[in-house]
């Protein structure tokens, strides 16, 4: 006999139904202006993951188990346009700097959890959050994470729930390499200033400045330095 559904089960069940249709609704709105994004959601590879709490580690074993999945998934099939998206369920009251926090504690518990499961660093990017080579890694895989929460200044950035969206750095390289990046990139910003009236002063090219600056969404200053260390080894990149 299966087992009886108990309440934690119900309610993972119902969140990730109720999440999941709300950031797909959300990508999918005429004034969301990352068209990658747009594209993962047409392609049908836009994972959602619910949570619970962004300021809690109670759900960290289960992202981190689906990041390891996701780069291995992309590893054997390395098509364009995916993205991994865990939304929580709140807290939705988290100012800028609260979130800030919240989100590289987030980081930096997924990150000494690939140490401890004894997965390498990707070897094509830095783990120092200073280094302008900076990307994180799961699974092998280098990641760079977009940050999304109800009371972000940027309107791209603005979103019901906060939601970390872990997208592959591979993938930017081979839209370099198709020369599509540039134009991508390009669009978004495009689109962006349309919302919001303004170019994002924190958007810089991968390799130009430590993309660590980008990932909450906050407008920081040159003082301003990550949080994140490495637990690993020395640095590959």
């Amino acid at each position: 006999m299966p087992a009886p559904e108990t309440p934690m089960f119900r309610w993972t069940h119902q969140a990730q139904e109720e999440l999941e249709t709300l950031l797909h609704g959300h990508v999918a709105e005429r004034s969301f202006p990352c068209v990658g994004a747009k594209a993962a959601l047409a392609r049908g590879t836009l994972d959602v993951l619910a949570c619970s709490r962004i300021d809690s580690a109670w759900d960290d074993l289960r992202i981190h188990d689906g990041l390891v999945r996701f780069a291995a998934a992309y590893r054997a099939e390395p098509t364009l346009f995916r993205s991994y998206a865990v939304v929580f369920e709140g807290p939705d009251g988290l100012d800028e700097p609260a979130f800030e926090i919240a989100l590289w504690e987030r980081i930096q518990s997924l990150s000494d959890k690939d140490v401890w499961r004894g997965q390498s660093y990707d070897g094509r990017v830095s783990h120092d959050p200073d280094s302008p080579h900076f990307s994180l890694s799961f699974g092998g895989e280098a990641f760079f994470v977009v940050g999304l929460h109800p009371n972000a200044s940027r309107p791209a950035r603005r979103f019901a729930r906060p939601t970390l969206v872990f997208n592959l750095h591979d993938q930017f390289e081979q839209l370099r390499a198709d020369g599509r990046y540039e134009s991508m990139r390009e669009a978004i910003m495009v689109r962006d200033e349309k919302v919001a009236g303004s170019r994002n002063p924190m958007l810089a090219r991968h390799g130009e400045l430590s993309e660590a600056r980008q990932y909450s969404g906050r407008v920081v200053d040159g003082a301003w330095r990550c949080p994140f260390h490495y637990a690993g080894g020395s640095d590959p990149a």
